[in-house]
C-alpha cells in the first residue's frame, strides 16, 4: 500500500466522486485523489503532467456523456508508453454488463473492471492484485 500515493477519479457524477473519495481517504488517508468529471479533462490532465507526478491508480467510469469511458480508453492509448506505463486502470461502473466486463480487458489498458461503488475491500484487492505485484517487479 505504501507505492499507492495518487489516485485520479474520472466520474461525471459529484456525489460518487465525493463518496469514492472519502472511501480512499479512509483506506488511507496519505493518498492524493483527484476528481475529474469528464474523459477530456482527465486526457487534458494526465497530458500536463510530468511523468512522476502521473497517478498510480485511475478510477474510470464508463457511462458519462460527451466522452464516454471507452473513448477516454481510446484517447488515452495513444499517449507514449512512458505517459502510461506505471497507471493501473479500473473500470468503474454500475453496469454489470458481462459484454462491458469483457470489452474492458480487450482494450488492453484497463487492469480491471469493479462495479460501483467503490469499496476499501475493492481498494485492498485492487492493491494486492496490483500494487504489490509492480513493486516486486
Amino acid at each position: 500500500m505504501d507505492k499507492l500515493k495518487k489516485i485520479l477519479l474520472i466520474d461525471d457524477n459529484k456525489i460518487d466522486n465525493f463518496f469514492h473519495e472519502r472511501v480512499i481517504r479512509k483506506f488511507n488517508k496519505n493518498i492524493a485523489v483527484t476528481s475529474l468529471l469528464s474523459g477530456e479533462e482527465a486526457l487534458e490532465y494526465l497530458a500536463g503532467l510530468q511523468p512522476g507526478e502521473l497517478p498510480d491508480l485511475i478510477f474510470l467510469d464508463i457511462n458519462m456523456p460527451r466522452m464516454n469511458g471507452w473513448e477516454f480508453l481510446q484517447e488515452y492509448s495513444k499517449f507514449e508508453a512512458g505517459r502510461k506505463s506505471c497507471l493501473i486502470v479500473v473500470m468503474l461502473s454500475t453496469s454489470e454488463d458481462p459484454e462491458d466486463k469483457e470489452r474492458a480487458f480487450e482494450q488492453g489498458i484497463a487492469a480491471d473492471y469493479r462495479s460501483k461503488p467503490l469499496t476499501e475491500q475493492m481498494l485492498t484487492d485492487i492493491c494486492d492484485k496490483y500494487i504489490c505485484m509492480s513493486q516486486e517487479k
